[in-house]
């Protein structure tokens, strides 16, 4: 990272933030393998898996959308719990707004697109870093597109493994999608409400595991969700942020 004594360029933001991402890059390896050998199992097409991943991209709902695919889920069903298991990205958006409010439409309407777990991890220590640079989104763009791009690679990966390599989609490989999440999460529960959040959420979904369709997921969100809000609520953080020049 830049000491406060230098001033950033785009360039160097850029490759900073790609650099900064690679730890969590390595751990969504085999998450993205896993996705497009269960996509391919689960009866989507070479196509339809590849535009999950190129249109979509957004790991976590890609992948409950496949499982539901292959369990014959109906459409609403899918978009339904697919928006639950999305719905986070408001609450990153939300954490982003403050740093990136001043940029216009062409720089915002691509980074909201690119946005992934693993990015926002990247991206929000940068942004509450001391050092002011100008040139962040570059570093938000360095990052995501890196993130992008593993994604595409290891969803064909997981096609061609898919459709040559017999039970693939049962090697456990998924595992690293919990890995991955933890070593998210984990540093950013800062705060009380976020704590609560995390142990309402977690504890909700083992017991709701057995709701049909994964629909535990949604009311593991949700319960997650307003019990972070209601400790928010009640015991109110400071949520003032270094000013963007």
């Amino acid at each position: 990272m830049l000491n406060n004594s230098q001033t950033s360029t785009r360039r160097q933001e850029f490759f900073l933030g790609a650099r900064d991402t690679i730890p969590l890059i390595i751990g969504s390896i085999p998450f993205g393998i896993i996705f497009g050998a269960i996509a391919i199992t689960a009866g989507l097409s070479v196509w339809a898996v590849l535009g999950l991943s190129l249109i979509v991209f957004a790991g976590s709902a890609q992948f409950v959308a496949a499982g539901l695919v292959g369990q014959g889920a109906t459409v609403g069903l899918i978009v339904l719990t697919t928006f639950f298991v999305n719905l986070r990205h408001a609450l990153y958006a939300a954490s982003l707004g403050t740093y990136l409010r001043h940029l216009p439409q062409r720089w915002l309407i691509p980074l909201a697109f690119l946005l992934t777990d693993e990015t926002y991890a990247a991206v929000i220590k940068r942004f509450q870093a001391a050092e002011q640079s100008e040139h962040r989104h570059w570093y938000f763009l360095g990052s995501a597109l890196a993130m992008y791009t593993n994604w595409q690679i290891c969803t064909v990966i997981g096609i061609v493994t898919g459709q040559k390599l017999a039970g693939v989609s049962d090697w456990g490989l998924e595992i690293a999608m919990v890995v991955t999440f933890i070593g998210i999460v984990v540093p950013l529960i800062t705060t009380r409400a976020m704590f609560t959040c995390c142990v309402v959420a977690a504890s909700v979904a083992v017991i709701a595991i057995d709701l049909p369709n994964q629909l535990g997921l949604i009311v593991a969100s949700l319960a997650g969700i307003s019990a972070g809000y209601a400790v928010e609520l009640f015991s109110p953080q400071s949520t003032d942020k270094p000013k963007v020049t």
